[in-house]
């Protein structure tokens, strides 16, 4: 007599071994919105979009565009996604594929404009830096400006102490 090899799935629960690549998931009380997910991703399958207008940054992720690659995973710096042992991904609806976090961008302390990070990136470059290698009161000033007021800070710093200008381009002054 031979054994049965039907397995009784769907009415009974099929479990994934451990490694078994999975469904991803994102743990929105981790995800920073730096989008290294997105970068990583060769299916497209996380987005990034800011609105800037009301300072709201959603990272997007699209289960249905998935290939379970890992690579989301992998360059994630906060470890907020996961590939689960979820294999079942069908649905009736489309909008069970998606999931979005929604983080707040860093406003801008010098001109009130939302910067390009989000205010969880910050604090999270704030906790990891080595504050001893760093100057850490111009970091702390810049930290919290957008591009054009670092850059300008930046700038104005430099021509006020050792640079000037000569033909259009800031040069270190070596005459008196």
């Amino acid at each position: 007599m031979s054994k049965i090899v039907t397995l009784e799935y769907p009415l009974k629960e099929l479990k994934a071994p451990e490694e078994y690549r999975g469904l991803p998931y994102i743990d929105p009380h981790k995800c920073i919105g730096c989008g290294a997910c997105r970068n990583a991703c060769p299916s497209d399958a996380v987005m990034k979009i800011d609105d800037i207008k009301n300072g709201i940054r959603k990272i997007i992720l699209d289960v249905g565009r998935c290939i379970r690659c890992g690579r989301c995973e992998e360059v994630c710096p906060t470890g907020a996604i996961k590939l689960t042992t979820i294999f079942e991904a069908a649905s009736k609806s489309r909008e069970n594929h998606i999931e979005i976090i929604e983080l707040k961008l860093l406003r801008c302390s010098r001109c009130g404009r939302y910067s390009e990070f989000t205010e969880r990136q910050v604090m999270f470059a704030l906790d990891i830096l080595p504050r001893e290698a760093l100057e850490v009161e111009a970091l702390d000033k810049r930290i919290w400006l957008c591009r054009d007021c670092r850059r300008e800070t930046a700038l104005s710093e430099a021509v006020d102490k050792e640079w000037k200008w000569y033909y259009g381009k800031l040069v270190k002054s070596t005459w008196e």
